[in-house]
């Protein structure tokens, strides 16, 4: 965990952690959906990243379920006796060395940005503190994928940080945005950045329909993390 927050997550080793936190073989880290893309961020082996690549290819399996719903999916024993129905998946981890699965959704206030998948060669579970340790690091990871892709993007021209009115604009959208998602400052102004990526507009634009009410992330699209206009 702390090799993780003392990081702005570009170049981190994002997976790694989750393995030397947690009695698990294997990790991977991945976007899903059309927010950031769908891919594997990072892994910490190739089995790992063959989980995540038949999950991208086939639509369907835990990561995708813990994404979508945000929350965990614990499969104990995968192969023999599945908790949920996935018939493509289900086969074609049959010739894999897989017997458990453990899913831990990225999420960002109502940002549903990819997931973690955990492997064990064999069947065994994840203890209520393991389950919790989880989740505590996968909050962190979510928070640091989206960083980073943000970090990526180019800052619009008409875009200064350091105007003192887009400061104070940027200020108070993220303080409506906190008391709608009663998130972290840091977590509200990542939504906010988010939001401007995704219709892509400029962040100042976003922050005045904050503003102004036109824009309100306190009742949004489970999937997609959107706000109603």
């Amino acid at each position: 965990m702390e090799s993780l927050t003392r990081n702005d997550g570009r170049g981190a080793d994002l997976a790694q952690p989750f393995v030397d936190a947690l009695p698990v073989h294997g990790a991977s880290v991945s976007t899903l959906g059309t927010l950031l893309g769908t891919g594997t961020v990072s892994a910490t082996d190739q089995q790992a990243a063959r989980i995540d690549e038949l999950q991208f290819d086939l639509g369907e399996g835990p990561c995708w379920d813990a994404m979508l719903a945000a929350a965990p999916v614990l499969e104990p024993d995968i192969r023999n006796s599945p908790g949920r129905v996935w018939p493509a998946f289900s086969e074609a981890i049959r010739s894999e060395n897989i017997g458990a699965i453990f899913a831990f959704p990225l999420v960002v206030g109502p940002l549903h940005l990819g997931a973690v998948d955990l492997y064990c060669s064999t069947p065994q579970g994840l203890s209520a503190a393991d389950t919790q340790r989880s989740e505590a690091l996968s909050a962190v990871v979510g928070r640091l994928v989206l960083r980073r892709a943000l970090a990526q993007l180019d800052q619009p021209e008409s875009l200064d940080p350091n105007d003192p009115f887009f400061r104070r604009t940027l200020h108070q959208a993220t303080g409506m945005v906190l008391a709608q998602l009663n998130i972290p400052p840091d977590d509200a102004r990542l939504v906010i950045q988010a939001h401007a990526f995704a219709t892509s507009r400029p962040v100042q634009a976003v922050a005045e329909d904050i503003l102004a009410r036109r824009l309100d992330f306190s009742v949004s699209d489970s999937s997609t993390g959107g706000p109603h206009d």
